[in-house]
């Protein structure tokens, strides 16, 4: 007999049905036995009468929650069952898989606990939820890029040299060299537009050597990259990214929005473009006059209290959960952002803040040979270990720019949960490698 998935027996009253999945309860009276049995489709009850099948009800009084089930039954209307107005009448059971007990996990189970036994935190329809809500958005994601002409590239994860700074880089053993792990696919983006690909995607893993035990870090997550040929200037990456997560956003919404509200309290608010755009410089002075103060000279970027305060102050003004901050010094951005002409201590770069939380950076490059190198020499990089990466800009490539986005940021922001690891499948952090 086919399997049947529980969201599909609405529609087969009176039938006899296989459901295979995984108890999630059992209650066990003197004449009746209860199971809610659940699917990645949803859970449905199913109940047996002792005195029509003693062996079958030994059987099930054996059972253990979480055990690995194949039932066949009937399936009845029952307006009465709360969970789906309907139940399943068992005539016959298989367990597959029993569970031992007691189970390692509970409701009052840490954070650290439940990473140590994923596998089984992953049961809950909370997770399950999560990981259809990437599913959705990742689909959006493409469709949207299929729609604007994009490709998909697949960029290496070894390489001789630093994509971005060499503080972050996690060394590896490669045959009689190191090489290092992919922080970022930023040259490789760049060497598609030299390549005149002139717009490029990839959804990929990256690596960063951060020691840092904040809420929003990992060691290794999921990079969401794009970069777009013959551009004027990062205004055009923005208008292109606010475009992208409105289609995200109303995606997921329309798809799963019922959902999210139901089990996280959230609603996926749809936002208007543009979004708000504000200068490090006026973000500055905003911060100023709410109180706030960072310190100029010393760092030149936002700190999280600061990313805060901003949201708070557009959020009260504009209604919007979006902001742009744009024209960071050069000081703190890489040595590829084009700078202002009129202002070269300043890039052509941003930051977008969502919810308070910045999950993009971006920038148009600089794809003019001399002044790259000369670039690089100011932040007193070897030219040596990146000349392959300097070569690209040798043969002709086009004004180009593009972002980066971290996937389980989104996740985190969109349903305001408190840190990457709730929405990361398997996490990897400073202590943490298994499972």
């Amino acid at each position: 007999m086919k399997r049947t998935f529980v969201k599909e027996l609405n529609s087969l009253s009176g039938e006899v049905v296989k459901l295979c999945g995984w108890v999630e309860k059992l209650r066990s009276q003197k004449r009746m036995q209860f199971l809610i049995i659940r699917d990645h489709t949803g859970s449905v009850q199913v109940v047996h009468e002792r005195e029509t099948d003693l062996e079958l009800a030994v059987a099930i009084d054996q059972i253990t929650t979480e055990s690995a089930v194949e039932i066949t039954g009937r399936v009845v209307i029952n307006s009465g069952v709360k969970l789906g107005g309907l139940e399943v009448v068992i005539q016959s059971i298989v367990v597959k898989n029993k569970a031992e007990t007691p189970l390692p996990i509970g409701d009052t189970s840490s954070s650290e606990v439940r990473l140590d036994w994923r596998f089984l935190d992953l049961r809950s329809k909370r997770n399950l939820l999560i990981l259809q809500i990437q599913t959705v958005a990742e689909r959006a994601m493409r469709s949207f890029w299929q729609s604007e002409g994009f490709i998909e590239i697949h960029s290496p994860k070894l390489m001789g040299s630093a994509s971005e700074s060499g503080a972050e880089l996690f060394r590896v053993e490669y045959f009689d060299r190191y090489a290092y792990l992919a922080q970022s696919p930023q040259f490789f983006k760049q060497m598609a537009m030299a390549a005149g690909l002139d717009r490029v995607f990839e959804i990929g893993p990256v690596f960063r050597a951060n020691p840092s035990f904040t809420s929003r870090h990992d060691t290794e997550f999921v990079s969401v990259d794009v970069e777009i040929s013959w551009i004027e200037s990062h205004e055009e990456v923005m208008q292109l990214e606010e475009r992208w997560i409105r289609h995200i956003l109303q995606t997921v919404k329309t798809e799963l929005g019922e959902e999210v509200q139901k089990i996280f309290g959230v609603e996926i608010n749809i936002p208007e473009i543009p979004f708000p755009r504000v200068t490090m410089v006026e973000a500055y002075e905003i911060l100023e006059n709410m109180g706030h103060q960072i310190g100029r000279g010393e760092k030149g970027d936002l700190d999280p209290e600061g990313e805060r305060l901003l949201h708070r102050y557009f959020s009260e003004r504009t209604g919007h959960e979006f902001v742009f901050v744009t024209e960071y010094p050069a000081t703190v951005r890489a040595f590829y952002h084009m700078r202002l002409e009129d202002k070269p201590d300043l890039t052509k770069s941003f930051d977008l803040l969502w919810k308070g939380l910045e999950v993009t950076t971006g920038a148009q490059r600089e794809h003019r040979y001399a002044i790259l190198v000369e670039q690089a020499r100011q932040k007193g990089l070897s030219l040596e270990p990146i000349q392959y990466y300097l070569d690209f800009f040798r043969y002709g490539c086009p004004p180009h720019g593009g972002y980066g986005f971290g996937l389980t940021r989104m996740l985190m922001v969109m349903l305001n949960m408190k840190n990457v690891r709730e929405v990361t499948y398997v996490y990897r952090g400073i202590n943490r490698l298994t499972p």
